[in-house]
């Protein structure tokens, strides 16, 4: 009986080595990216939605494009999405005529990855504004940008050129209560881009949980 639960205490305990190995390593993925300066062309891509269709980047040309990497799973996501500020912030930036791409770059058996259909159930579930949800398993187009965290998010201009990459908003925290009095750097950057203005803050500091990538 005894080294019956010897072995368990053994085993428990090397499952909790490899979980926070795991996340060390997603940590270190990250910190390791390649990111995109802003002011330099988007990297191109070609990706697969939910529901089968292909989105390439030149598809969009002329228009403004957000990019914003989401896993359900994260208590970041969460806390955007179960206040519906990102789909707020979605359904504003679509009204005027932005693309609005959700990418998740979680691999296979990872937290965030999701099967096609599983996706359409969330989709609906929580009322996404955005344009569609595209999926990156292989994490290369996240690997492109540098996407780090989630949320993470990008604009492209309609010539191509990344004109703001970082934070949601200016409250780094998964506290739901914070979002009221923050600045949202993705609606600022589309309104002072889309009045002739520069981006007076197009580069901050992402903040969320680490992208799972492969």
């Amino acid at each position: 009986m005894k080294k019956v639960v010897i072995a368990a205490v053994i085993l428990c305990a090397g499952l909790a080595i490899w979980a926070i190995a795991s996340y060390r390593i997603d940590d270190t993925v990250a910190n390791a990216l390649k990111e995109t300066p802003v002011g330099s062309p988007a990297p191109a891509f070609t990706l697969t939605d939910t529901k089968g269709k292909q989105h390439n980047l030149t598809d969009y040309k002329g228009k403004y494009v957000v990019l914003e990497w989401v896993n359900f799973g994260c208590p970041y996501v969460k806390k955007h999405y179960e206040s519906g500020n990102m789909q707020a912030t979605q359904k504003k930036a679509v009204d005027r005529g932005v693309v609005w791409l959700s990418v998740n770059s979680s691999a296979k058996w990872k937290q965030g990855n999701m099967s096609p259909a599983a996706w359409n159930e969330e989709i609906a579930d929580r009322k996404l504004a955005s344009t569609a949800v595209l999926l990156d398993e292989s994490g290369a187009v996240g690997r492109a940008y540098g996407a780090k965290t989630t949320p993470h998010m990008y604009i492209i201009n309609p010539d191509g050129v990344l004109i703001y990459k970082g934070a949601i908003d200016d409250k780094p925290t998964s506290n739901k209560d914070s979002i009221p009095g923050a600045r949202n750097y993705v609606l600022a950057a589309l309104d002072e881009s889309m009045a002739g203005k520069p981006v007076s803050t197009a580069s901050t500091t992402p903040y969320g949980c680490s992208v799972k990538y492969k």
